[in-house]
């Protein structure tokens, strides 16, 4: 079994996740706010999740440059710095046009965020990766419970949703002087002892794929090995270009993403549509079917946060012991079931019950999605990294668009039965994802989307 070493980059990272987290889960009760107080539809409304989308492409675009030209972790940084910068602006500016600007250049930052973290800690873990991306996300989710409380808090008190979200800016401030003060520097390629234990390149002297099966590898002797235990050297180490996979495949060419990459990158693409819905709309559902005030309905939506929070640290532990395939189709059957409960709840103690199911289920989608991706990338990490955020993109652009065009003519309540068909595809593209992975490793003859789903 994997063992996952926390050191000081990785619990930096966490913080860094976190942080974007803070922002994202915040915003999503936000919204219905702004709503009221533009004047604007909830399609319209739903344009800023059209914003985020748009930022998020640009991020993707923006990362692996600024990864070799700055580095992983300064770009981490920079991203950061311009999370503050959006969220400064978000706060003083009023009109529509100026909101959907602010959050595009959250967003663009923010997925610099996210994707340098991701890399980072891929590439300092190797095997233990998957443990690593979960318990990232658990950091979010945790800071992602603290935003919609202290949101609600400030409208039940009648400051309005801006002096709560301006806290961001001082958790950012707070954050990187802690990591001056600690001489904490972030990695600025992958080290040598992580590009050695790389799951997807098979150069080192051992290789877990993806799907948890164990490999032979095959050992390159030009290419020097870190010694266990030894602390990350910060240093470039080039994987070579003809590095081989096994499997069908054959050789792959460094910086060419394979097929599992892309099925990996649709069910990002799905499985991000559900959780942005649910961040975006879930207080207007608990105010007009549960019967929960505005800030009541607001500051309810931390507890699918909590619920996500719940099952990413339970989910790290379960990370390390199973494959992440079946463990992801557990994870959407309970994001199925407490889909089911908050939907069809009448008032509010229950439909938060489901909410906090759904985010147990919800926990384990993102890093698992993005843990198979990034191990079937290989040497092209960056830049898969950089074109996972144009699958969010294309999650936060066009699903909660088409909820809200969908819910002003039927309602929120109604409108939310769109994800189930989310889940659906989800699964569909999961279970497709394991039947490539398992034929691109024959000779393993283990089945890591286990049984019922062959």
């Amino acid at each position: 079994m994997p063992r996952l070493t926390r050191d000081k980059t990785t619990w930096f990272a966490y913080a860094q996740l976190g942080l974007w987290g803070f922002f994202l889960y915040g915003f999503g009760p936000v919204v219905p706010l702004l709503r009221d107080e533009q004047g604007t539809s909830a399609a319209v409304a739903g344009l800023h999740s059209t914003g985020i989308a748009v930022g998020a492409l640009l991020g993707g675009a923006l990362f692996a440059p600024a990864a070799r030209r700055l580095g992983r972790g300064p770009a981490i940084w920079l991203g950061l710095a311009g999370v503050a910068a959006g969220v400064a602006a978000l706060g003083l500016l009023r009109p529509l046009p100026a909101t959907l600007a602010a959050v595009a250049v959250i967003a663009a930052f923010g997925m610099m965020v996210i994707s340098g973290v991701n890399v980072v800690l891929t590439a300092q873990h190797g095997p233990a990766a998957p443990a690593a991306l979960t318990e990232a996300n658990a950091a979010c989710a945790g800071m992602g419970i603290l935003a919609p409380l202290v949101i609600g808090a400030a409208v039940d008190a009648g400051h309005g949703w801006r002096p709560a979200m301006a806290v961001e800016v001082g958790l950012i401030a707070l954050v990187a002087l802690a990591a001056l003060t600690f001489r904490v520097r972030l990695p600025k390629a992958a080290s040598a002892a992580a590009a050695a234990a790389d799951p997807a390149v098979l150069t080192a002297s051992a290789a877990v794929d993806p799907v948890g099966m164990a490999a032979p590898a095959v050992a390159d002797p030009a290419r020097p090995t870190a010694p266990a235990g030894a602390e990350p050297s910060g240093e470039s180490l080039a994987a070579p270009a003809s590095a081989v996979r096994g499997g069908r495949a054959g050789t792959r060419v460094a910086g060419r993403l394979p097929a599992a990459y892309w099925i990996a990158w649709v069910l990002m693409s799905a499985t991000g549509s559900i959780e942005v819905c649910l961040s975006l709309w879930t207080a207007d559902v608990l105010r007009t079917h549960a019967g929960l005030d505005a800030g009541s309905a607001s500051a309810a939506v931390a507890a699918i946060v909590c619920g996500m929070f719940a099952g990413r640290l339970a989910g790290g532990r379960f990370a390390l012991r199973w494959p992440p395939v079946p463990l992801l189709l557990g994870a959407l059957t309970v994001s199925l079931a407490g889909f089911a409960l908050f939907w069809s709840a009448p008032v509010g103690w229950l439909a938060i019950t489901g909410l906090v199911v759904l985010g147990l289920g919800n926990a384990l989608h993102y890093p698992l999605a993005i843990s198979i991706a990034l191990a079937v990338a290989g040497p092209a990490a960056d830049k898969a990294a950089g074109w996972s955020s144009y699958s969010m993109g294309v999650g936060f652009g066009i699903a909660p668009v088409a909820l809200g065009w969908v819910a002003d003519g039927v309602g929120p309540h109604l409108a939310f039965l769109l994800l189930p068909g989310f889940i659906a595809a989800s699964v569909l593209l999961t279970v497709r994802l394991g039947r490539v992975l398992r034929a691109a490793h024959p000779a393993t003859g283990r089945d890591p989307v286990a049984a019922g789903a062959s």
